[in-house]
Formats: structure tokens, C-alpha cells, sequence
């Protein structure tokens, strides 16, 4: 039996309770089901119940109503053209039927699957964001008693608190499949990678490997003609090898193998690895290191990869007669690097996604510049492994400036892992004790790894003609 409440006053105050209390309730079926409840409640009504638009089909179904009413409701399908329930949804309007025995309005399919009658009826739109998106009805006002405006009030403030729980439901189911989706398109990328980096290794060992025997056969005519084979074989070859690099880091496969080296010695042998290129291209390569060697433990072939990413982004966005500099800094706890150039730049809108895997600031059709847009992504995950950071600041049309730090010890790097999380792979890759440096430094290979250019905002005119001689 409905509880009586004294007066209408009683009842806002019981309105505003509830209202309250749906807050704290997250799960979209049982908050309806305490909004139909407290509908009836309020109302003096036998039962209540939410609708929504089957939009496929065009009709109205039941989406709350009462536990020992559900399973008969689930199946009926309320048409919009001959219900009561669908007037309002059309509508947008209020309706209550108070003698509703012989109202032709009313749809009785519901009353014969029920076996039972509709005497009376108040039905109100559930709006979200000005789109009517549902209906909430009130059936048989106990005591044969009419609805009222207090009663239309009282269900509206109710069906807005429903509109909005199931307004979100739909948000957050779509936003899951979208989700699903992007998991699905990034597996398939994964696998694309996976296979082009294994099926295209052999054919292209061999494309590089008769080139060189024939290299010494041929004569000088087609000696020309082979050396561009070998380069282009060669290009290929790296941008594989950055695909393997790229899903290696993405699925936490990579192992930093610490040994305590000389930063100095590398960057000094994988600049001049640069210094024919940069002849070819004309354009001045000046390298700027410490008195003093920066030596720091950490895995020498990944920050290899990470300073020629960098240095082959600053040669292919410079033009020629331009200048790219290198500079070494020892700062407390770290090394810096930073690789500057006075090229073309960076629009300020791309600055946010250039460390994106395969973001290019060119667009495909149009691109002067080569590059899958994986060098930069790549850089930054390497230094990331180490616990680093790295960062860019860039003026279009005046150049580029990327930094990177790199902890000078391992216990540095896990301090520095646990304050900066930088990185989806910060904090994954255990220090590993360091351990004497032997052998050379190791000889880069013979086209450097690319990227594609892009960074976030500051002022390399920082760099300024000065600091760029």
C-alpha cells in the first residue's frame, strides 16, 4: 500500500531525499529501478515504468518496470502511432488519462499480457540535452484518485534524474566500443608490423647481398646504377628495422642491458657517422662537448638509436647551407644532450603529437621529406627506458631544439622513474647493476635510422645564432 504523505510539502521533501540518494548509485538497472519505485511512491500509483525508442524498429520498449512485471514487458513493442507513451515521446509533452477504462489511447496489449487494467495513467518525456530520449508512465493513482500537477511535477523531476543515468549509460557503452575498436585497428597494426618486418628480411638480405658481389663484377657504367639499388635496399632496411624497434617497445619486450659508458665517445663517433651526409647535403654538422667525459650506465645500442633518430630529424628538415649542432652538458645527476638545427620548424598546432608513432607533420600526398614517422616516437621511448626525459622547442621557419636526459646511474634512474612516470613504459624495466664497458662503441649502421620532425613550444631562437656556431 503507498505510503500517505501529509501534505505536498511532505512530499518534495521525500522528492529531495531521494533524488539525494540516486546519486550515490552507479549501476544504470537498479537506479532505475529506485526511480520507478519512488515514482509509485510519490504518486500514490499501483506500479511505474521507463521507456526508451527502439530506433532500428521505431518503437517504444520497456527498459524499468517492476521486478514481477519485467519479464511479461520485455517482449511487447509499443507502437509511437496508437499509445499513450507514444504521443508523449512525439510529443514532448505531459499526458494523464484519469478514467482510462475505455480510453482508446491506451495501449492494452500491455493490460492483456498483465491481465490486468489500466484505470488511469500519467506519462511524462525523459529529456536529455532538449531530445526527448524516453518515456516514464505512473499507472492506476491508487483510490481512483486523478493525477495532478504536483504529481506531473514530481514524476518530470524524477524522469530528469532517469534521462541523464541513461543518457551516460549510452556515453559510456559507445565510448567502450569505441575503444574495443581502436584495441582491434592497433592489434591489427601490430601484426602488420610484425609481418612486414619478418617476410621482407630475407628477400631484401639477398637484394643487398648480390648487390655487393656485383658491385665488384660489373663495370663502371652499371657500378652507378647498383649503388642506388643498395641504397635504396638500405633505406628499406631501416625503416624495417624501426618497425621491429617500434613493436618491440610497444609490447615492454625491450631490455636495457646497463653498462657504465661514455656518453662522450658515442655521441662524438655517431656524429661524424653523419658528417658525409651532411657534406652531401651541405650543411655544417658542429659538435659541442664537455671538458670533462659524461659517462652514465645505461644501455649504449638504445641511446645510439635514440641520438641518430634525432640527428637524422634534424639533417632531412634542414635545408641546404643550414647548420645542425650537438651539444653534451653534464648537469646534476644527468646527462644532456640536445641536437639543435636552423631548419624549417614546427607549426605550433603539430607541436603536441610529434612523438605519436607514425605522425608526420607533411601530409602523405604532399610530404617533401621522407620518413614513416617513427623516429622521434622511437627516440623518446629509448631515453624513456632509461628513466629519461625528453623534450623539443621549435619556431616555424627558424628551427628546432630536442633535449634528452639520461640518469648518470641506475639508482638515479629509478628515483627518477618513480617521481616522473613519463612515459607508458617509465617504471616497467628493472635497474640492472652496470658493469665495465668493453669492446668499441660499436659501428652505426650504413644508412642512420629517420624520423619525422615535430616538437612542443619555446623559442629555439634561444639557439640563437651564438650557440649555433
Amino acid at each position: 500500500m503507498p505510503i500517505a504523505y501529509s501534505d505536498y510539502t511532505s512530499r518534495l521533501e521525500r522528492l529531495l531525499e531521494i533524488c539525494k540518494n540516486l546519486s550515490s548509485n552507479l549501476e544504470l538497472e537498479p537506479l532505475l529501478h529506485s526511480i520507478i519505485e519512488s515514482a509509485a511512491e510519490l504518486t500514490y500509483s499501483e506500479s511505474s515504468s521507463i521507456l526508451v525508442l527502439d530506433e532500428e524498429k521505431n518503437f517504444l520498449k520497456f527498459l524499468a518496470a517492476p521486478w514481477y512485471m519485467m519479464e511479461s514487458l520485455k517482449t511487447i513493442n509499443v507502437p509511437l502511432d496508437r499509445s499513450v507513451a507514444g504521443w508523449v515521446f512525439t510529443n514532448g509533452q505531459p499526458m494523464a488519462i484519469q478514467h482510462a477504462e475505455k480510453d482508446e489511447r491506451i495501449f492494452r496489449l500491455v493490460d492483456k499480457q498483465l491481465t490486468d487494467s489500466t484505470t488511469s495513467i500519467l506519462a511524462v518525456p525523459l529529456v536529455s540535452k532538449g531530445e526527448v530520449i524516453g518515456v516514464m508512465e505512473c499507472i492506476n493513482k491508487s483510490n481512483n484518485a486523478q493525477y495532478t500537477e504536483e504529481d506531473v511535477t514530481i514524476v518530470e523531476t524524477l524522469a530528469a534524474q532517469a534521462a541523464v543515468a541513461i543518457q551516460n549509460n549510452w556515453l559510456l557503452d559507445e565510448t567502450q566500443t569505441a575503444y574495443e575498436k581502436m584495441m582491434q585497428l592497433d592489434r591489427m597494426k601490430s601484426d602488420f608490423m610484425a609481418i612486414v618486418s619478418h617476410e621482407l628480411r630475407t628477400p631484401l638480405g639477398l637484394v643487398l647481398g648480390h648487390s655487393s658481389l656485383l658491385m665488384d663484377t660489373v663495370g663502371e657504367d652499371q657500378k652507378q646504377d647498383l649503388m642506388v639499388i643498395a641504397s635504396s635496399a638500405n633505406r628499406m632496411k631501416e625503416i624495417i628495422e624501426q618497425f621491429s624497434d617500434s613493436d618491440t617497445l610497444e609490447h615492454d619486450l625491450a631490455e636495457l642491458r646497463r653498462q657504465r659508458l661514455s656518453v662522450s665517445a658515442l655521441v662524438k663517433e655517431i656524429v661524424d657517422s653523419f658528417r658525409e651526409m651532411a657534406e652531401i647535403r651541405k650543411i655544417s654538422v658542429i659538435l659541442e662537448l664537455p671538458g670533462s667525459d659524461m659517462v652514465v650506465e645505461g644501455d649504449m645500442d638504445k641511446i645510439g638509436i635514440a641520438l641518430r633518430n634525432l640527428i637524422q630529424n634534424a639533417l632531412t628538415f634542414t635545408n641546404e647551407g643550414g647548420k645542425v649542432k650537438v651539444k653534451g652538458e653534464v648537469v646534476p645527476g644527468y646527462v644532456k644532450i640536445t641536437v639543435m638545427d636552423n631548419g624549417i620548424g614546427i607549426p605550433p598546432e603539430e607541436l603536441g603529437k610529434i612523438f605519436t608513432r607514425f605522425y608526420q607533420v607533411e601530409k602523405h600526398l604532399t610530404r617533401k621529406h621522407g620518413g614513416v614517422g617513427l623516429g622521434l616516437s622511437i627516440a623518446k621511448e629509448m631515453v624513456e627506458l632509461h628513466g629519461g626525459t625528453i623534450s623539443v622547442e621549435s619556431v616555424e621557419g627558424m628551427g628546432s631544439r630536442f633535449s634528452f636526459r639520461l640518469p648518470s646511474s641506475a639508482a638515479q634512474a629509478s628515483a627518477a622513474q618513480r617521481v616522473f612516470q613519463t612515459g607508458p613504459l617509465a617504471g616497467k624495466v628493472p635497474a640492472q647493476p652496470a658493469k665495465p664497458v668493453t669492446g668499441t662503441l660499436g659501428k652505426p649502421p650504413a644508412l642512420p635510422l629517420t624520423g619525422s620532425l615535430k616538437p612542443r613550444p619555446v623559442n629555439p631562437a634561444d639557439s640563437t645564432p651564438e650557440e649555433m656556431k
